[in-house]
């Protein structure tokens, strides 16, 4: 039996959502977060589709090339920057900018000074004590890199650890220990990311650095993605490949680990932890039947998923099944699984074929 498995993506939906982020922080210029194969997106098709940014950001030389290679002319960041020599060599040849955020960086740049056109982006570490310089040693890693750096000015920046929590504190207290560390250090500044453009307006600046947002996902539980005008760029969708008739008392799947409570037609969706659905989805989670609302049932096998049936008597095989996008929020689906939003759809495998809409 073939598969209809796929994942539709609508780039159409990838630039409403630029220009939506644009709305948000109209003062602001936009570094679009690409990595990740744009977010399970397809790296290829969603750079040749963000012409309208005015910078696209990666997290590895191979990401950068493949912009490259899609038509992309414009600027382009190193999220993580080069960690040794030929890494370097290789940022130069696809003119990337770089970030800098560690004192082996520094001793890269030392090294290579003649080679460096491009901007360079001082990373700080203001609270989440993963990538960045701390607070204290701004001012001189600025002052060096302003000796070092080409014709093009130090971009000042840093990431947070909690803006998705509009209330948490940890964010403020992050945005003003980085002002702080700056104060008096001229510069373009970019700390924003898709929850901080959305809860904290404060920290718009010069550049933000959206991603989630892009692909019509919401970052904050507090605010859905419709609500704020995003449209789901990723729909997984499959069909239904066979109905069972089960009895009460009857198990489903892996493990028994669903239990017939009465008589069920049971159905059979083409799609499993083999195309990146999530294992660990609970008894419940959502599923759309033909744009109507079921509930997954049973173990989440390699290639298939059941689904309780129940208000679905017109359901027959060949059916369409969606998993998430498209009336369906995989913020929603998320939340059955015990992820992320970002581990769904940046996990969607290979086999899964992509179909542009």
């Amino acid at each position: 039996m073939s598969r209809n498995t796929v994942a539709k993506i609508d780039l159409a939906a990838i630039r409403h959502n630029l220009v939506r982020v644009r709305k948000l922080a109209p003062a602001s210029q936009v570094a679009c977060v690409v990595k990740a194969d744009a977010y399970g997106h397809g790296l290829t098709r969603v750079s040749a589709a963000l012409n309208e940014a005015d910078i696209l950001a990666v997290a590895t030389i191979d990401e950068g090339r493949r912009c490259r290679n899609s038509g992309w002319q414009g600027r382009l960041l190193l999220l993580e920057g080069p960690a040794n020599v030929p890494e370097f060599e290789e940022m130069i040849s696809v003119e990337a900018e770089m970030v800098v955020h560690h004192e082996t960086q520094l001793e890269l740049l030392r090294q290579r000074r003649h080679e460096i056109s491009k901007a360079l982006w001082l990373k700080i570490d203001s609270g989440m004590h993963r990538l960045g310089f701390p607070p204290e040693d701004a001012a001189s890693v600025h002052a060096e890199l302003e000796s070092l750096r080409g014709p093009a000015p130090t971009v000042l920046m840093t990431h947070f650890a909690c803006a998705d929590e509009p209330h948490n504190p940890i964010t403020q207290q992050q945005i003003e220990r980085f002002d702080a560390s700056m104060a008096g250090i001229p510069g373009q500044v970019s700390l924003a990311n898709s929850a901080a453009i959305l809860n904290f307006p404060e920290s718009h600046r010069d550049f933000i650095r959206p991603g989630l947002m892009l692909y019509g996902v919401s970052p904050s539980s507090q605010k859905p993605a419709a609500e704020i005008g995003l449209r789901p760029a990723m729909t997984l969708q499959c069909d239904l490949i066979a109905i069972n008739q089960c009895s009460a008392g009857d198990t489903v799947g892996y493990g028994a680990a669903y239990t017939c409570p009465g008589d069920l037609r049971i159905g059979v969706a083409a799609i499993g932890y083999g195309d990146g659905y999530p294992r660990n989805a609970r008894n419940g989670t959502p599923v759309l039947l033909n744009g109507k609302r079921a509930a997954l049932v049973g173990h989440v096998s390699m290639d298939m998923i059941t689904i309780d049936l129940s208000g679905h008597d017109e359901a027959q095989v060949g059916d369409q099944v969606t998993l998430w996008g498209r009336g369906l929020p995989v913020e929603e689906v998320a939340l059955w699984c015990d992820a992320i939003s970002y581990q769904l759809i940046c996990g969607v495998t290979a086999r899964v074929k992509p179909v542009i809409c």
